[in-house]
């Protein structure tokens, strides 16, 4: 169990820096090369796929006729919901304004967590993701402000949806992961996930003009898709079969310092000692709310 738990929390590592780095990526091909929502179809669209054919190499499994309903609101949630409100966001606002909004999901998650599932709240737990809010928050606002918005108080708005709706996904799909193979699982969410999207997105796929591409943007697309979508969500199913919501949600504080990691390698952005504390800070926060509760499954 202690082996599986690290493996957990160095997959959820992994996802958290994958969506730091995507914060820009993506910003960088919206909304000039594809629009929020065309992005998203492709995105869906490229990773239902993936999943799928994953799904032809490991042992087949039967989803339970009941559970269908589940996985469809999960995938509401999960998918469809989270995905419109944060790239249509993302796309107003700046990279910056929607990460600090983003910092507001472990608070939910934790709310929704003793709400529907019963989770004792610990004290530690609670000042792990207050530490952990103030460096993010601080981390972000001292970043570099590139690529304003054009209107951030409704890009905000969406993307604390997009927060809110991430929450509620990480409480429905606990139970499920527990049931079914993460792979198989996660076929069907983002098969639920394709139809939902589908009516809002398809006729922004048919204004792309691929001939504008450069192989610049069809790299950033190829990573959205490989990694930002299938990869992070496989990585945080699995991390979540042996760690809880709160777990899993408060590595989205790390999701800043990788972004800022980015940004000085790129020269878009300097060091100074406020972000250092403020990176000590999250690192902390994360490490209390990831510490395993004696005698407590985690």
């Amino acid at each position: 169990m202690v082996k599986s738990r690290k493996i957990a929390l160095i997959l959820a590592t992994i996802a958290a820096l994958i969506y730091g780095v995507s914060f820009t990526v993506a910003k960088e091909v919206m909304p000039v090369y594809v629009k929020p929502y065309g992005f998203i179809l492709l995105r869906v669209l490229g990773a239902t796929i993936l999943f799928w054919i994953s799904s032809f190499f490991i042992k087949k499994e039967h989803i339970n006729l009941k559970d269908f309903s589940k996985i469809a609101i999960a995938a509401i949630f999960g998918v469809a919901l989270n995905m419109l409100t944060f790239f249509k966001g993302l796309s107003m606002t700046t990279p910056i304004s929607g990460a600090v909004i983003m910092v507001t999901t472990p608070i939910l998650v934790l709310s929704f967590s003793a709400i529907f599932l019963k989770e004792r709240i610990t004290i530690i737990k609670i000042i792990g993701i207050i530490i952990g809010m103030i460096g993010a928050v601080v981390l972000i606002s001292f970043g570099k402000k590139l690529n304003g918005g054009h209107n951030e108080v409704l890009g905000n708005f969406l993307v604390f949806i997009n927060a809110t709706s991430y929450a509620l996904y990480l409480i429905l799909v606990k139970k499920l992961t527990q049931k079914y193979h993460p792979i198989h699982l996660a076929k069907w969410l983002y098969t639920f996930g394709l139809l939902f999207v589908l009516p809002f997105s398809l006729h922004q796929v048919l204004e792309i003009d691929m001939s504008q591409f450069t192989m610049s943007i069809w790299l950033k697309v190829g990573f959205i898709i490989l990694f930002t979508t299938f990869v992070t969500y496989l990585f945080n199913l699995i991390a979540i079969t042996k760690l809880k919501p709160t777990t899993v949600s408060i590595f989205i504080y790390l999701q800043p310092v990788f972004a800022t990691i980015y940004a000085l390698l790129t020269n878009s952005d300097s060091l100074n000692n406020i972000k250092i504390i403020a990176t000590l800070l999250i690192f902390f926060g994360v490490y209390l709310v990831t510490k395993p509760e004696k005698s407590v499954k985690t």
